[in-house]
């Protein structure tokens, strides 16, 4: 390994040299308590910045072991760590001069979220700490000077300030861990209790804005029905009360503007855990909560969407549906099945962005357009199959049709951002308001057996028009290109996530890109199944974590772990599989 002063020599080789000399700075140096290893050097200063990784050893950071004893705790202190790194670095983002990307020094931006990032990565043994920084140059010469003051000034104070222990907020830390602990006991309590949510008393849901993930100050904070509260004893807060949400069936309804969504939304968020401050630290939900809605447009590929929608006039087989252009009602049907081959256990649904005809079908319309004329059974009638004979629970909201009130087992009133429990008065209006005598073909678990096939491993297939024949050509190289949140091109071909609801980060996004461009690459053969291969990449996740996605000898910055229920979403909406 070499050392620091042989980098600082090398540097200085370079100086005012043409910008590709800077690639023979590519190895690791050894500084002052740490390893500095720059891993990929940009061709251009006005191209992607490099990647740079610093690993300092665990008996130097010197954390106690509170911090680094399991999974969980390394994951808490990894996304501490790297929100400290990012606040130190912002100082000196810039300072250093230059064309293009020069001087920028750029960490991962965390959200309310905790999620495990590529970005900081904690062990037993080491930290380390992977991020960007564009390379200074004058137009296209090396400014080797300025990188200088960054390698050798403002990096060795962002690391010294923000990765070991002894120059932290010892109690901050400690308190983000304890924070991870009590969210993590919450979900054993979910499923020790049979419940699918909990919402502590005292959280605030309403955000800043529709752009911003931040608690809405002065907004009223959520207080549980005295029907639906329990109380829960948790490591570190002690004893904490809310309200649980039961297994089944809950409908959520109000007047408009009054919080459905607003509580919808934090539940579907649920499923990450929170840091403090937030206002949804204790809004914990079962960790394989799938939302749904329609998707005009979004396309199918041999999905049994049988038992909502069957007998179509053009006599299309709904056992094995496909579609480039998925109506809403059809995307809807095979969103659902698609969850349950996620192993989803809880459906969220907001009557809002879903289709009205797949929901529910009134007694006049039932009356106006016969059974044998509709192949669309609707949610209503399946939801009490899918508790009850494949264990599945649903939170609906609903602003419009009273229908769902005959199927709820738990009714809830947001009056004013305050929930009501009004199942009781709910279900004696429901005497007054019968449901037409409709029944719905018997309930069978839906047929999943995909088996994912490219042509030719990705092989781009193209007619002689000379001959006629087919003939396939090298599979074309295939790129992921993230482009935001909402989704990626993988080749030539887009990837649209943007109703993946769920999906929460961008880095969420790259890393579904890699793992559908491994999954094309080594997986997909014609034999092995989607599940399969689902389950073989979160099999790798859980053993390797993000050092799944390392390309080459090391593992970039810049991706986040996806949830199952994402990896299967990203996976059913790539056309070319």
């Amino acid at each position: 390994m070499k050392s620091s002063r042989d980098l600082q020599n090398e540097l200085r080789s370079i100086d005012h040299k043409s910008y590709p000399a800077y690639k023979s700075l590519r190895g690791v140096y050894q500084f002052d308590g740490y390893q500095l290893s720059i891993d990929h050097v940009q061709g251009d200063p006005f191209a992607a910045p490099s990647h740079i990784s610093v690993m300092v050893k665990a008996k130097d950071a010197a954390f106690p072991d509170f911090c680094v004893k399991d999974e969980l705790t390394r994951a808490a202190c990894a996304d501490y760590l790297t929100r400290q790194f990012g606040t130190q670095v912002n100082r000196y983002s810039f300072q250093a001069k230059g064309s293009g990307k020069s001087g920028l020094i750029s960490v991962t931006r965390c959200g309310q979220e905790v999620l495990q990032r590529s970005a900081c990565e904690v062990t037993e043994k080491e930290i380390i700490a992977r991020f960007a920084v564009g390379f200074p140059a004058n137009g296209r010469t090396i400014n080797a000077r300025e990188l200088e003051k960054i390698l050798f000034e403002y990096l060795p104070a962002c690391v010294d300030k923000a990765f070991y222990y002894k120059n932290l907020n010892g109690r901050e830390l400690r308190a983000a861990i304890d924070l991870a602990e009590d969210q993590a006991a919450i979900r054993s309590a979910l499923r020790e209790r049979k419940l699918v949510a909990f919402v502590a008393d005292g959280s605030i849901l309403p955000r800043e804005s529709g752009i911003s993930s931040r608690p809405m100050k002065g907004s009223v904070p959520f207080t549980s029905p005295d029907s639906l509260r329990i109380t829960l004893d948790l490591p570190h807060k002690g004893t904490i009360t809310g309200m649980g949400i039961k297994e089944g069936i809950t409908l959520i309804v109000g007047g408009g503007y009054h919080g459905k969504s607003t509580l919808l939304t934090a539940l579907e968020l649920g499923v990450y855990n929170h840091i403090a401050g937030d206002g949804r630290e204790y809004v914990i939900t079962d960790e394989s909560a799938l939302k749904l809605r329609s998707e005009d447009g979004r396309f199918i590929k041999d999905v049994d969407i049988s038992m909502f929608i069957n007998d179509l006039p053009n006599g299309k087989d709904t056992q094995r549906f496909s579609t480039e252009d998925a109506s809403g009602s059809t995307s809807q049907a095979a969103g659902i099945v698609e969850g349950m081959e996620a192993g989803s256990r809880l459906f969220l649904l907001d009557e809002d962005t879903s289709a009205t005809n797949f929901m529910v079908r009134d007694a006049f319309m039932q009356s106006v357009v016969s059974p044998d004329k509709e192949p669309i059974t609707p949610f209503l009638s399946r939801a009490q199959d899918l508790y009850g004979k494949a264990g599945i629970s649903t939170i609906l909201v609903a602003g419009s049709s009273g229908a769902f009130f005959h199927i709820a087992d738990t009714v809830i009133q947001m009056d004013n951002y305050t929930p009501v429990d009004i199942t009781e008065k709910a279900k004696k209006l429901c005497a007054q308001f019968p449901l037409s005598d409709e029944k719905p073909a018997p309930f069978v678990m839906p047929e999943s057996h995909r088996v994912m096939s490219v042509d030719a491993n990705g092989a781009v297939k193209r007619r002689d028009y000379r001959t006629g024949q087919v003939r396939s050509k090298e599979p074309e190289r295939l790129k992921v290109k993230v482009m935001g949140r909402d989704g990626f091109s993988l080749g030539k071909q887009n990837v649209d996530l943007r109703y993946i609801e769920q999906l929460i980060d961008t880095e969420q996004t790259a890393a579904l890109g890699l793992l559908l461009k491994y999954a094309v690459e080594n997986l997909v053969d014609g034999n092995r199944t989607l599940a399969e291969i689902v389950s073989y990449l979160d099999e790798q996740l859980s053993q390797k974590g993000l050092s799944f996605f390392a390309e080459g000898s090391y593992i970039p910055g810049g991706y986040a772990m996806p949830r199952v229920q994402e990896i299967f979403s990203c996976f059913n909406r790539y056309r070319r599989v």
